[in-house]
Formats: structure tokens, C-alpha cells, sequence
């Protein structure tokens, strides 16, 4: 068996001497990492006014803002949404998230494929939901990046409540949502 000297100097500064690590070594090293995480909590109740039928409308607190560090990195977007219609009769919702302007988490654009997410609310004014949202997104980008929520319904004139069941009683659950935002590195 071959015995390796030990240099006291390197060993003492804890410094590994230039060559015996390949670069890409390194670099491999580094990708996967979290590099940072913001959260945004939203606990109090609020109300989306949905006046045409598939418009998209912005979820006012219902965001979260984050920086990567470089272009290679990857956002991991986690959600969970408390939401409850206001209208029974066949009342749906459909959620969307955006990265500033550009939809996140959607198939194809034909159709009816342009939501993150939804939820259907058939004869039940007071059914309350907690919505779970997850995407790895590309943003390649080092300016700051806006992950919003949006809501539309098949419906005109429809309102959307968030957090909070549409009845009055002591007993309707209040809900809390939650969005993370996690850099990872490329």
C-alpha cells in the first residue's frame, strides 16, 4: 500500500494546492444548491372581482419577488392557495401564475389549456379549498423576477374569495396561503 505525505503547511491553512482539483470538478459541485429562499405568507381574507369570463385578473398580495444570483439558476415555485367561490351553479376557477408577463406551469395554449390550475365549485357557495402549486422555472435572468397568482371564471360577474369561505358563521374556516421561491444553482 502506498502511503501519501502529508504537506504541514496546506494541511495547517486547510488549502488543497492548485491541480489537484479539476475545475469542473468544482462547478459540478456547486449545481443543485439552494442558494436562497424567499417566502410570502398571505393570512388575511380578501375578494377577486372576475367581470369577464376568461379574463385573467391579479391576485392583490398574492405574489413574491426574488434576484438570482445568475442566469443559470433555476426557480423552484411552491404554492398553496386558499380559495373558495362565491356563486353555486356550476361556478369554477382557474388559477394562473406568471413570471412578470409570462405564464408559468401551463400545457398548450390551445384549447383550454391556459390555467396553472383550477378548481371546480359545483352547488357549493361554501366549499373551501387549499390549492397546491409546484414548477421548476428557467427565468435565465439575474434581474429581479415577480412570481404572481391570477384568477378568472367560466362565468361573468363572478367573485372569487381567498382565504375565507364565503359564509358568515364561526365555524367556516379561515384558510392562510403561502408562496416559496427557491434558487437553485444551475
Amino acid at each position: 500500500m502506498a502511503l501519501s505525505k502529508i504537506d504541514a503547511v496546506n494541511f495547517l491553512t486547510g488549502t488543497i494546492p492548485s491541480g489537484n482539483i479539476a475545475t469542473s470538478s468544482l462547478a459540478a459541485a456547486a449545481t443543485g444548491k439552494v442558494l436562497q429562499v424567499v417566502s410570502t405568507q398571505i393570512t388575511a381574507s380578501s375578494t377577486v372581482s372576475v367581470s369577464t369570463a376568461g379574463t385573467f385578473v391579479d391576485v392583490s398580495g398574492f405574489s413574491a419577488d426574488i434576484t438570482p444570483s445568475a442566469t443559470s439558476s433555476k426557480i423552484i415555485v411552491s404554492a398553496m392557495i386558499g380559495t373558495c367561490a362565491a356563486t353555486a351553479g356550476g361556478h369554477r376557477t382557474y388559477f394562473k401564475f406568471l413570471r412578470e408577463s409570462t405564464a408559468i406551469g401551463i400545457g398548450d395554449a390551445s384549447g383550454s389549456r391556459y390555467r396553472s390550475f383550477s378548481e371546480d365549485y359545483v352547488n357549493d357557495t361554501n366549499k373551501a379549498s387549499t390549492l397546491p402549486f409546484l414548477w421548476y422555472d428557467s427565468p435565465s435572468s439575474t434581474s429581479e423576477q415577480t412570481y404572481k397568482l391570477q384568477v378568472t371564471a367560466n362565468q361573468n360577474s363572478q367573485t372569487v374569495h381567498m382565504n375565507k369561505v364565503v359564509g358568515t358563521a364561526d365555524d367556516c374556516p379561515v384558510l392562510a396561503s403561502q408562496i416559496i421561491l427557491m434558487e437553485v444553482a444551475g
